[in-house]
């Protein structure tokens, strides 16, 4: 066969695979039943909704396993049989406040591991372009890029946890005070809860969400801050969590004990602010002394070093 059969050939099936690529994107791009009806549902956590019910990602993680979907699954299947720790990672997401599966992640832990091996590759090609390394050492360092990968998706969603607390902690002041507020004025704690869901916004705020769509589902308010006490990673948040649940059950005045529990994270947070300020004060005088003093000396001492050169004989 000639040189164009040959590329005509191979033109016409890529260009078939890229057809058929766009076509299953733009399926599953397609709006469902569930992003139709679920706005219209309030206050429904997404998490407690069974699995047909909840709407579907539009994540590229999505995507990807709805193209590859066989391949990633064995793979996320293989990364979860050799981490394992599925437990704490299912805590970690709800922590983060991702609405992701633990194999949805296993899975964004297979790509991230691709693409660490797609750089390890070309960087391996690279050097043997060059004449260094040979292929055990290409196939060590493509292996080595994949784990990273792997281990660098696990350490964000770590990271993301931290950020979402941090974001808790900033927030939960202001929320604990406009509850007091609320209740201080009359209403009842699911009333006072549901209008401060609905004037805040941030990841505190999710949170309560929650709480009032299980409330409104028809569980105990004390028992719906329980299951928030318990899933909550911030002592601080378990402690607002129980103690509106004690103070519903022995009729302790509830506005008391949130401005009381408001101005504690407010104490707390200035300590926090006063321990970092004092960590910081040595490393804020590394710059001064390795970099400010150095050119003082030499501003100082150099005119004085130039006119002995030039009144010395």
């Amino acid at each position: 066969m000639s040189t164009l059969v040959w590329g005509a050939f191979l033109g016409g099936v890529g260009g078939a695979g890229l057809v058929l690529v766009v076509l299953r994107v733009a399926v599953l791009r397609r709006p469902q039943l569930a992003d139709r009806v679920l706005p219209y549902l309030r206050d429904l956590p997404v998490r407690d909704q069974p699995p047909a019910v909840r709407a579907m990602s539009s994540s590229p993680t999505s995507a990807a396993a709805g193209i590859f979907g066989p391949v990633l699954r064995s793979a996320a299947d293989l990364v979860e049989r050799v981490l394992g720790g599925s437990t704490s990672v299912r805590r970690r997401l709800q922590r983060a406040g991702l609405d992701r599966t633990v194999q949805e992640l296993r899975i964004e832990q297979v790509l991230w591991g691709l693409v660490g091996f797609g750089a390890a590759a070309g960087l391996s090609l690279v050097r043997s372009l060059g004449g260094v390394g040979g292929p055990g050492s290409a196939l060590v360092l493509c292996v080595l890029g994949f784990v990273l990968g792997v281990f660098l998706r696990d350490n964000r969603l770590s990271a993301q946890v931290r950020t979402r607390e941090r974001q808790i902690l900033t927030e939960f002041p202001t929320i604990a005070e406009l509850l007091a507020l609320s209740v201080a004025a009359g209403e009842s704690p699911v009333s006072a809860l549901d209008r401060v869901v609905r004037r805040s916004h941030g990841a505190l705020s999710q949170d309560l969400a929650g709480v009032l769509g299980r409330v409104r589902t028809g569980e105990p308010v004390g028992q719906a801050f329980e299951s928030l006490a318990r899933s909550t990673g911030l002592p601080i948040v378990a402690r607002f969590a129980t103690g509106i649940t004690v103070a519903m059950e022995r009729g302790t005045p509830l506005a008391d004990v949130l401005h009381a529990q408001a101005a504690d994270v407010r104490e707390a947070g200035r300590r926090l602010l006063i321990e970092t300020a004092a960590r910081k004060e040595i490393a804020m005088m590394a710059p001064v002394v390795f970099f400010v003093l150095p050119v003082t000396i030499l501003f100082a001492f150099y005119p004085g070093v130039l006119g002995l050169r030039l009144t010395t004989p």
